[in-house]
């Protein structure tokens, strides 16, 4: 074969095309202790912390990667497509499943596909393993866009792109509706999907389905961003506006004729700095983003939408709920809410130094926070039977507060033993600051070898080890 020199290492030319090709890949090993049983969502999903909990997942990962290019009248146009197999093992059988997490077309500034997404900078895989929330970072497993990108010259350049919505869940929550048949009480409303409300985790999950409670998927996310990248570093500012629609204020079985709250449009803004410190090592950088959204809370954690934060510690609980918004109430009863969008705003930053061109070291770090409005507070009180009413008649007992917080640090320190062997281990704490009731305690259903009792509500915190060896080849 020919070797097509015009795109770097690696490629060659197609017999009898002009198209070159490069196929490169990487496989991964990687262990770890106190990580609830899985790397992708980790401690603070249901966590029972106890003698059943799998603190030690094994994970092993392959990708192999295809990029074709070829000249046109209108520059380069790429086609990228990364497909892989993944297990994930808890000492059983291992649950492997096969993956591709790009595909991909470039061509003419436009990117069409399974990419990333253009509202993210900070990037969770390149500068952790682990994480506590994990940032707007779409990261390894990509996401779907139709974007396109200016240049303007000197590093500088701007993208617009539309992209399918990033959604958590919004939560119908009127009166006792959220308490389920554990707790006390019993279950007298319906989850925003028009089942039963049920208990994961033994508090509340109404739908903890991606996108739980929206209506339709009428129209994308609207992203953009400004950056720039020099010598120096990099930067970015990034916008996104997202659509807020929920159901009804009934259940699924005549609910059209319930009537519904009209649709809000949610965003997030957000800044970040990538800074290259030469004077410090050879290598050195600092990374920075921060995060603000309403409505839209993925984009300050883009795992929000699989499950709420909750973790027991044997006698105690502590937990967090991840919404879009929140509403409740009826049109019968003159009581029906308006969609209370939950705001929220998130830091993360890491800084990586290079002790020598083969050993580097990050120390990087995180915080969270997830606040509703008095109304949206209300709602979610009555709910679980911390207060009284429902919709814009709802009122919450003094001390039933559902905002919460989460943060954490991290030290990750990887070895180059060859050019493509990167060896690695990684200590981090985390610290969930709960919820809280009016009592400081709570009811909670029996959940797996958790009991059915009455818990205090406390803060909850976890420690965690991780190793990862890779193995590069062409990327």
């Amino acid at each position: 074969m020919k070797i097509c020199s015009l795109y770097g290492a690696g490629f060659y030319y197609i017999p009898g095309t002009d198209t070159c090709l490069k196929v490169g890949g990487w496989v991964r090993f990687e262990t770890g202790w106190g990580y609830n049983g899985s790397f992708t969502t980790e401690f603070f999903n249901n966590n029972t912390n106890n003698r059943s909990t799998n603190e030690m997942p094994w994970r092993v990962k392959g990708t192999i990667t295809f990029d074709a290019r070829e000249q046109t009248a209108y520059g380069t146009l790429r086609s990228y497509a990364a497909l892989g197999v993944s297990n994930n093992n808890n000492g059983a059988n291992d649950i492997v499943a096969n993956y591709a997490n790009r595909w991909f077309i470039q061509w003419a500034g436009f990117t069409v596909g399974h990419a990333t997404s253009f509202f993210d900078f900070y990037s969770i895989g390149g500068n952790q393993y682990g994480f506590v929330t994990a940032s707007s970072d779409t990261g390894d497993g990509g996401w779907d866009v139709f974007g396109y990108t200016a240049q303007f010259g000197n590093g500088m350049s701007a993208s617009l792109s539309a992209e399918v919505a990033r959604r958590t869940k919004i939560i119908r929550a009127d009166a006792g509706s959220l308490l389920n048949a554990g707790n006390v009480g019993a279950v007298t409303g319906v989850g925003p999907t028009g089942a039963n409300t049920v208990s994961v985790t033994g508090v509340i999950q109404p739908s903890n389905t991606v996108g739980g409670g929206y209506g339709g998927h009428d129209m994308p996310d609207i992203v953009a961003n400004l950056r720039v990248d020099q010598a120096w570093g990099s930067a970015q500012v990034m916008g996104a506006l997202h659509q807020v629609n929920a159901t009804y204020y009934g259940p699924s079985a005549g609910g059209e004729a319930s009537g519904g709250p009209d649709s809000k449009l949610g965003f997030a803004v957000a800044a970040g700095l990538k800074l290259n410190a030469p004077m410090l090592g050879a290598g050195d950088f600092l990374q920075v983003e921060v995060d603000y959204t309403k409505g839209a809370s993925r984009y300050s954690n883009s795992t929000a939408a699989t499950f709420d934060m909750s973790k027991y510690d044997g006698t105690t609980f502590g937990w967090g709920f991840e919404t879009d918004a929140v509403y409740g109430g009826t049109l019968a009863g003159a009581n029906g809410s308006n969609v209370e969008l939950t705001s929220t705003w998130a830091l993360n930053a890491a800084y990586t130094h290079f002790w020598t061109p083969a050993l580097k070291s990050t120390l990087w770090g995180s915080y969270r926070e997830v606040n509703y409005n008095n109304s949206a507070n209300a709602m979610l009180c009555s709910g679980l039977g911390l207060g009284t009413g429902s919709g814009t008649g709802a009122a919450a007992t003094a001390g039933c507060d559902m905002d919460w917080s989460a943060w954490g640090l991290g030290l990750r320190t990887e070895w180059a033993a060859t050019k493509n062997l990167s060896i690695g281990l990684e200590v981090l704490y985390a610290e969930l600051n709960s919820a809280s009731t009016p009592t400081g305690t709570i009811a909670l259903a029996g959940n797996g070898t958790k009991p059915a009792a009455t818990y205090t509500v406390a803060d909850q915190d976890q420690v965690a080890i991780r190793f990862r060896a890779t193995r590069n080849f062409y990327p």
